[in-house]
Formats: structure tokens, sequence, C-alpha cells
């Protein structure tokens, strides 16, 4: 399975593409979009578009694994996360490609066996995972890796156990 990562930023949006399944992963391409900083959002937020639209061309995922943005006390930085989901969302629906959310939580756990892992470690996993010789920088990259191995090993079980759950016609 082909999963592009996103880990959603106006500043920053990492952006990692694997080919994996449960248990295997391997790297295809990982980099990090920067918006221009003086520009109105607006500008920001269709640069990342053209740019986000361009890995989905080039990369043609089957599924692109986005990080879910979770409330904080800073306003301000939720609604440009946000921002920056919608965008991945709107690519990808664009061309097709379902979109998938996974908690900062369960993707660490997947990652590293442990939810409360920090950055460092889950930068760490994802090197050794992907057979790295360091660490992708900065951590937006590294976050979009780990993104999508999570759902390569857990995503399509996760699915399949809540079509399950929820049974048929639902």
């Amino acid at each position: 399975m082909r999963v592009l990562g996103v880990d959603p930023g106006l500043t920053r949006c990492g952006l990692g593409v694997i080919d994996g399944r449960p248990g295997r992963a391997s790297m295809v391409a990982v980099g990090v979009v920067r918006t221009p900083g003086g520009a109105d959002p607006g500008e920001r937020l269709l640069y990342l578009e053209q740019e986000m639209g361009a890995w989905l061309d080039r990369f043609a995922p089957e599924v692109v694994a986005v990080e879910r943005v979770f409330a904080d006390v800073n306003v301000a930085s939720v609604m440009t996360t946000a921002h920056a989901t919608a965008v991945a969302l709107l690519s990808a629906a664009r061309r097709g490609i379902p979109v998938v959310f996974h908690t900062p939580t369960e993707v660490k756990a997947a990652v590293t066996g442990s939810g409360r892992a920090d950055k460092a470690q889950v930068a760490a996993m994802v090197a050794r995972i992907l057979g790295l010789g360091a660490a992708p920088k900065p951590a937006d990259a590294a976050d979009a890796l780990a993104l999508a191995i999570c759902h390569a090993w857990r995503g399509a079980q996760t699915a399949r156990l809540a079509a399950l759950v929820e049974g048929p016609g639902r």
C-alpha cells in the first residue's frame, strides 16, 4: 500500500510517502513544504495546495493519512493547522484519493509501542523502521512518515474492524 502521510501546518507541512504493509515499510519520499512567511494566508494556502497536488500527482498514493487536529490553548495555531488539513482533504478529494485521520497518540503507539513517546523517540523509530542512517529533519518530516507508517501498519486493520463492528449497511 502506498501512503502519503501529512503533518499539517501552514508554516511547515510535513509530507512523507511510504510503501508498506503490517510489519514492513520503505520510504519513497519525504519533505517539508514551507510557505512564504510574509504572504497573506490565502496565498500561503494556495502555495500549499500546489505543492500538495504535485506530491499527490507524482507519487500516486492509495490513501492520505493526516494527523487529527486536537484542541489546544493556542486557538490561532489550531486554526492554521485546520486550514492546512483542509488543503490536504481538498487536494486528495479532487483526485479521488481517500483520506484517513490518526491521532498523535495512535501514531506514537504504532511506531514506538508507547502513545506517550516524545518527538525524538518517534523520529528515531521512523529512521530504524525505514532503515535510514539518521532521523528525517525537521520533526514535521519524521512525523509525516510516522503517520504513513501508522496507517500502513494499523489503518487497514482498524478500518476492517470498524466495518465489522458497525455491521453491513451502516
